[in-house]
């Protein structure tokens, strides 16, 4: 690379992105798009004496990458990462875990070898760090949303460090031992402790000494410094450049100086980020699309419903409110630069044929191209999805949230914390024999089979009869141990956030606590089956396996809708309990409709004991001033917009017990709202501020956006 190839590939670039960029602007387009189609313009598809060295851009949208992720770190401290970690997790691990599975299907759909699809499950198993964070600053989405799918684009990047372990292991022929992938999730939570822990002693106080010195360009320059060291360090380690970097941001956010530096750093980080994008554009060939378009077309529709499906129900299961749940889903429809390391390290080893790489990288532009306006539909389709639920599902989500906050809330119970750690030690190990013994079984068979043949003199057909048998003998008590510590689990956790009545009194909360018990089997169902799915697959085959765990997630989603049933009607029956014992309580206030029986710890105890497994609810009073009056329910929005919902309405003598849609509402009315105490407190917002529907989601957005 000479300093003229440098500059004339710089000059292309950023010269043909800054016209598209101008134009997708007044079209009123993500600029993303016109990044995009400048790659597409400046590569060697199209005939335009304008053809940028594609190493050299390479090159730049690397440090993109870096500059990006560090800024994104800078957004999030440790302390919230570790805030949404156990959400983060949970959704990464199941959307992974389908995802790997529905990969390797595709694959197989297509004919391709056993390692090929191996390889395409793990390209799709991950979504793209680097556009999502840029989709999300044009559309200026922060809060709780964004924390929520950054957490889990870093689950997801672990995931894929330890996936592109195990691919090495099999593509060389090494085989794929219990020791390798210790060893290489003990390297890597290594190597993440011991830089987070040297890190959090020795970056706050180093930035804030620059900073002391009241130089921008030091700040500036010492910061990008660390940042491309602690990257080079991971990069070295065998790890990615990106994960590092975000690393790097997230402890010098600790030092409480992030907020300025993020501001110097952004220019500089949105020329390489643009680079970027236009890299994406120039790998994308119309050629390839045309010949492989039928596996294109497949994969492209699998990460998008998949992730949208996945991240949506993983999130959910993990106590986030269905409509950030849902948006998650929408924002995370892609595949990006860990999809194009993983396809081109199946290349580098011989494992995979010279079409998948190209496949990757054209999935991975055309998901880039859906991804904006995918976000930008996120909103409006989970009130429609919200919408179409039928109302037992409407009350149990709506209820589903506040069930978990209350589990968050007692989990410094020591004695049933420690139960409920010996039932997932139990799950685990009873899990990984099971595996290991499919795994063994279908892989030995064929030698077990020559040996007992040999020895014993016992034809093969009896033989393989008597061996699988066996092998179902034993596999039958791990199955049914799966099985009942699976039911334990979910019982010990509902009975954390309901518990049981004592004294021989009346357990009011049985209704409640059945609906959470069926939804965290589902959710612990899921989080097993779909890996153990994703790992036996490949090497068992058939759909055997697959069509009983779908008739397993069938009997728990029946189980599910009958419990939401029970509970719907245990709700309308005890919604006139809930008026008499917390409402009459309310005190008015002044005109601004704060909330009047918020702090009656009498009042709130009495419908506690009335109506266990609704939370807190909390009164609220409309007074003249407030622009909810006049607008209905409906209109209003307001189970959609926040995840709570009106269990009953007071207006003077009268009671409305789970008012309709289509109820307006009325200065005076005393609402009795129920769900997770921040969906509360943005309904009593919404409620105080917006008489207009469009007006009111522009201003619970706006409050989202600032919940830290």
């Amino acid at each position: 690379m000479n300093a003229h190839s440098f500059l004339v590939a710089l000059t292309i670039v950023l010269g043909v992105a800054a016209f598209t960029t101008v134009l997708f602007h007044r079209l009123r387009q993500p600029v993303v798009l016109g990044y995009i189609l400048a790659g597409f313009i400046i590569g060697p598809s199209v005939p335009v004496p304008l053809v940028a060295d594609r190493a050299i851009v390479q090159t730049l949208s690397e440090l993109g990458v870096i500059l990006l992720m560090f800024s994104l770190g800078l957004e999030f401290s440790l302390r919230k990462l570790m805030k949404v970690g156990p959400q983060a997790a949970v959704t990464a691990l199941l959307q992974s875990s389908l995802m790997f599975w529905l990969g390797f299907l595709v694959g197989r759909l297509f004919g391709w070898s056993t390692v090929e699809c191996l390889f395409t499950g793990a390209i799709i198993a991950t979504s793209s760090t680097t556009i999502i964070a840029k989709v999300f600053d044009e559309q200026k989405i922060r809060g709780p949303l964004r924390e929520l799918v950054v957490g889990v684009l870093i689950v997801e990047d672990l995931i894929a460090i330890v996936l592109m372990a195990a691919l090495t292991a099999v593509a060389t022929g090494a085989g794929l031992s219990a020791r390798t992938m210790a060893s290489t999730i003990g390297k890597l939570s290594a190597f993440l402790v011991g830089l987070v822990a040297v890190g959090l002693l020795l970056v706050p106080r180093s930035v804030r000494a620059v900073r002391r010195l009241g130089s921008k360009e030091t700040t500036l320059v010492a910061s990008i410094g660390f940042c491309f060291a602690v990257s080079l360090l991971a990069h070295e380690l065998g790890y990615s450049v990106a994960l590092g970097a975000f690393i790097s941001g997230s402890l010098i956010a600790e030092s409480g100086e992030a907020e300025e530096i993020e501001h110097l750093v952004k220019p500089v980080r949105d020329v390489f980020a643009a680079i970027f994008f236009v890299s994406v554009g120039i790998l994308l060939d119309p050629a390839l699309v045309v010949q492989h378009w039928s596996a294109v077309a497949t994969l492209t529709a699998v990460v998008i419903a998949g992730k949208a499906v996945s991240v949506a129900l993983g999130a959910f299961l993990s106590g986030v409110g269905i409509r950030p749940s849902v948006q998650a889903g929408m924002s995370l429809g892609q595949i990006g630069e860990f999809s194009f390391i993983i396809a081109g390290l199946g290349l580098s080893l011989g494992a995979t044929g010279d079409f998948l790489y190209p496949v990757a990288v054209t999935v991975s532009a055309l998901t880039t191209l859906t991804t904006p306006w995918l976000v930008k539909v996120s909103g409006p389709l989970a009130t429609a999805f919200d919408r179409a639920l039928p109302r037992p599902l409407q009350t149990f989500v709506t209820l589903y949230a506040s069930w978990i906050e209350q589990l968050h809330s007692r989990s410094g119970d020591v004695s049933r914390g420690a139960v409920v750690r010996r039932l997932v030690r139990l799950l685990v190990l009873d899990t990984a024999l099971l595996v290991a013994l499919a795994v063994g079984t279908s892989i030995g068979l064929p030698s077990l089979v020559a040996l007992v043949h040999d020895r014993f003199g016992i034809g093969k057909g009896v033989a393989r009869t008597v061996l699988l048998g066996a092998a179902l003998v034993v596999a039958f008590p791990l199955g049914a141990g799966v099985v009942r510590v699976s039911q334990r689990l979910g019982l010990a956790v509902a009975e954390s956030a309901l518990p049981s009545a004592e004294g021989g009194r009346v357990d009011l909360a049985a209704t409640p606590r059945r609906a959470l018990v069926v939804t965290l089997q589902l959710a612990i169902v899921l989080l097993t089956g779909l890996p153990v799915l994703a790992i036996t697959q490949p090497v068992i085959g058939g759909v055997v396996a697959p069509l009983l765990f779908v008739a397993l997630l069938a009997v728990l989603a029946v189980k599910l809708w009958r419990g939401a049933t029970e509970l719907h009607g245990h709700v309308h029956a005890g919604a006139q309990a809930v008026v008499e014992a917390l409402l009459a309580r309310a005190r008015p206030t002044s005109a601004d409709a704060t909330s009047n029986g918020r702090d009656d710890d009498a009042a709130l105890a009495e419908v506690r004991a009335v109506l266990p497994g609704l939370g807190d609810p909390t009164p609220f009073r409309l007074g003249e001033d407030c622009r909810a009056v006049g607008m209905s329910l409906a209109r209003l929005n307001l189970r959609s917009a926040t995840g709570a919902t009106v269990l009953a309405i007071r207006r003077g003598e009268e009671a409305l017990v789970v008012p309709t849609a289509e109820e307006v509402l009325r200065a005076g009315d005393v609402l009795a709202l129920a769900g997770s105490h921040e969906a509360v407190e943005l309904a009593k917002d919404l409620l105080r501020t917006s008489r207009r529907p469009e007006a009111a989601r522009d201003a619970v957005d706006a409050l989202r956006r600032d919940v830290e």
